[in-house]
């Protein structure tokens, strides 16, 4: 599959900028929602062209982010957590889009820089990964099951449970002998040939378990005052708004972009730390949190350069560092594509598609959000009753569209919506479950591969300088993950 590029694939760029920018913006609805959704809509398109669309919709959901959190201080995704420290500030003193232009326009520098570590970086390690045989896949995949300890900050337990289970139910119905589940004895049987399928599981864990959350809150709509979408006329944004600014820039794209290889670390502590870090470094740390453009920027800077540093572990050794990243593994999957050491080899066009396509991304979503900011901004207003039904009917067709039409998958969409929303309820840490579900076939193969090569014998996972160097990976990654945790257990306990 070779690289590709023409208007067909630029108009679907555009579409997916546009759409991940609505989703970001809509405080509740997430890129990985956004994903989610219309991941079914790759079936009409090869994996090339399919790529463009994803790709717009990462970048736009990351960016889109930044609206809400402006305007009515609440943030659209969770690395623009920090966004509404300065940008809310100054949107009250009426320079709501100068804020926002600002932020747009340091996203884009945030995600360029992410970009060219991504295209530096990935072959180096899928070139180190490509040695690797079945036992250091296994531990590979088996370090990567790590995440879910710590993506469960506060919830370690409950975390572990649910990637485990994901393990569990992905193994469900692959052998002859458990191709039926009964959900009432001899009532309700639903069939189970090759288990449960990844598009209505993923639409149903990330996309209809949101729609059962928001019915239940009533789907209230955050009102925006009109004047935070005026320019105040003594302070329109100038590119001069960024001078000084250099370092702030670098310094927070690397810290972003930094945390996204890092599997678990997530878009809000990258813009918790690049926010922190240019306090510590500002002249005038008072000023941050009043207003101050130098927080704006890391903040902005630092989430967009998580969307290029997070396809680094995931495109060089298959380990899908957060809940995004880890639906475009499904997407990979989907199409028959194996992310790993051996993609950029097997696939050095889609290697190509993939760097292009988050360039063309970045450029469309400035274009797209720069200049008419002040219509886009309106997005928020759009009521939730009306935006819903619609969101409903893309997931149940992208279900059925799975295998032909299988009310199987519908009915599977349903019952890991449920799962979802249930989950959120426990607190139950939805993604390590996706994680568990994605990885879990292919832990049990590499594991079964080398016990075959070695007559049985476990002593063959530490029997190689390679497996035993990950196997130090996976220790400190749970000591880190468990002191984390700790760390986080004791702050909500002194809050309380």
């Amino acid at each position: 599959m070779g690289f590709e590029f023409g208007i067909i694939q630029l108009l679907v760029s555009f579409l997916g900028v546009a759409i991940g920018i609505i989703f970001g913006a809509l405080p509740g609805m997430t890129a990985t929602m956004a994903i989610a959704v219309f991941l079914p809509l790759t079936y009409a398109y090869d994996l090339s062209t399919s790529l463009y669309l994803l790709l717009g919709l990462y970048v736009g959901g990351i960016s889109g982010g930044l609206v809400p959190a402006i305007l009515i201080n609440i943030p659209g995704t969770p690395s623009s957590v920090t966004t509404g420290f300065d940008g809310h500030p100054m949107a009250k003193r009426g320079e709501g889009v100068r804020a926002l232009r600002i932020g747009i326009t340091v996203s884009l520098l945030g995600g360029l820089f992410s970009l060219v570590v991504l295209w530096l970086f990935t072959p180096v390690l899928a070139d180190l990964a490509i040695k690797f045989s079945a036992v250091e896949k296994f531990l590979i995949i088996l370090f990567a099951m790590t995440v879910i300890a710590a993506l469960s900050k506060g919830h370690m337990t409950k975390g572990i449970f649910a990637g485990f289970l994901g393990v569990f139910v992905s193994l469900m119905g692959v052998f002859a002998d458990n191709q039926t589940m009964r959900l009432v004895p001899d009532l309700f049987k639903i069939g189970l040939r090759d288990g449960f399928q990844l598009l209505p599981v993923l639409i149903g864990l990330f996309a209809f378990s949101q729609l059962f959350e928001e019915s239940e809150l009533g789907m209230k709509q955050a009102i925006v005052k009109e004047d935070m979408l005026k320019a105040d006329q003594t302070k329109k944004f100038s590119f001069r708004d960024l001078k000084g600014q250099t370092v702030n820039i670098i310094r927070s794209s690397a810290i972003g972009t930094f945390m996204g290889i890092l599997p678990g670390i997530g878009g809000s502590a990258a813009s918790l730390l690049a926010y922190s870090q240019a306090k510590n470094f500002s002249k005038e740390p008072e000023k941050l949190g009043t207003g101050a453009i130098e927080g704006l920027v890391a903040s902005e800077s630092s989430n967009n350069g998580l969307t290029g540093g997070a396809l680094v572990p995931l495109l060089s050794l298959g380990i899908p560092g957060d809940s995004t990243t880890a639906v475009l593994v499904g997407a990979f999957m989907l199409q028959g594509i194996q992310v790993g050491p051996l993609f950029i080899t097997q696939n050095p066009g889609l290697w190509r598609t993939i760097l292009f396509g988050l360039f063309i991304a970045n450029i469309l979503m400035f274009i797209v959000m720069f200049y008419p900011i002040k219509y886009i901004a309106n997005i928020i207003k759009i009521p939730k009753y009306r935006l819903y039904p619609a969101i409903i009917l893309l997931c149940v067709v992208g279900a059925l569209s799975t295998r032909n039409g299988n009310m199987v998958d519908v009915m599977t969409l349903i019952l890991f919506g449920l799962v979802g929303y249930v989950f959120t309820k426990m607190k139950v840490p939805v993604t390590t479950f996706l994680i568990g579900f994605i990885l879990g076939r292919d832990l049990e193969k590499y594991f079964v591969d080398s016990l075959k090569g070695s007559a049985g014998s476990l002593s063959v996972f530490f029997s190689r300088p390679i497996g035993n160097f990950i196997w130090v990976l996976i220790l400190i990654s749970l000591a880190y993950a468990y002191y984390d945790n700790r760390k986080f257990s004791n702050t909500l306990k002194k809050a309380a």
